[in-house]
């Protein structure tokens, strides 16, 4: 059984079990106040699927593509949260998630997934169908671009609100289950932070 946490696009948190299926699922689609909620929907999700912590194997975290505040909310809460209950931590592309879900459902053949960047931009990633696992296929991006610039305009396009908990847990469990690699632990922010240091530091007189 996975935890799962994702903040790329909104709140999501879910608890999975690869024969068991999704046991809980809590999702905020607020994309702000990511800090407030997420404690309290990790909680909700481990009491509606009455797991504990040490029943998990593990806690899946989403790596973005996303904003750099909301996202690393969701990152630092699953490392947290898998260093206080003694558990690995496995990263997962947040895009990887969504296509997983739409091909899960029965889409096939090459999809271009679209999300919200802000700043009048898209984060996109791009996906050639299925492997002999079923799993997406990424042939490209994640990117950052802005909408009259997005690349693979002759594919399937799924614009996306958020991202679902459930859906990363899933495709962690298929992952491990299949033996293929997990994402690495570099977050995927695409771009420099709103709020950066100053360059050389003010003077301060008394």
């Amino acid at each position: 059984m996975l935890l799962a946490i994702d903040t790329s696009a909104g709140t999501s948190v879910a608890v999975v079990d690869y024969d068991g299926g999704v046991l809980a699922e809590a999702s905020d689609a607020g994309t702000r106040g990511h800090a407030e909620r997420i404690g309290r929907l990790i909680s909700d999700a481990l009491a509606e699927s009455g797991v504990a912590p040490a029943e998990l194997s593990a806690v899946a975290a989403g790596m973005g593509p996303g904003p750099f505040t909301g996202l690393r909310v969701g990152i630092v809460a699953a490392r947290a949260f898998a260093l206080a209950a003694g558990k690995p931590v496995v990263n997962l592309v947040s895009h990887d998630a969504i296509a997983f879900g739409v091909y899960r459902d029965g889409r096939s053949g090459p999809l271009l997934v679209v999300t919200d960047a802000r700043r009048r931009e898209l984060y996109w990633s791009f996906y050639e169908g299925t492997d002999d696992a079923g799993l997406p296929v990424r042939a490209d991006g994640p990117g950052l671009a802005k909408p009259d610039a997005l690349p693979h305009a002759d594919a399937a396009r799924l614009d996306a609100a958020s991202v679902s908990a459930a859906a990363l847990g899933l495709l962690a469990e298929h992952t491990w289950k299949n033996k293929r690699p997990f994402a690495s632990g570099e977050a995927l922010y695409l771009r420099s932070p709103d709020v950066t240091p100053s360059a050389s530091p003010k003077r301060v007189t008394g």
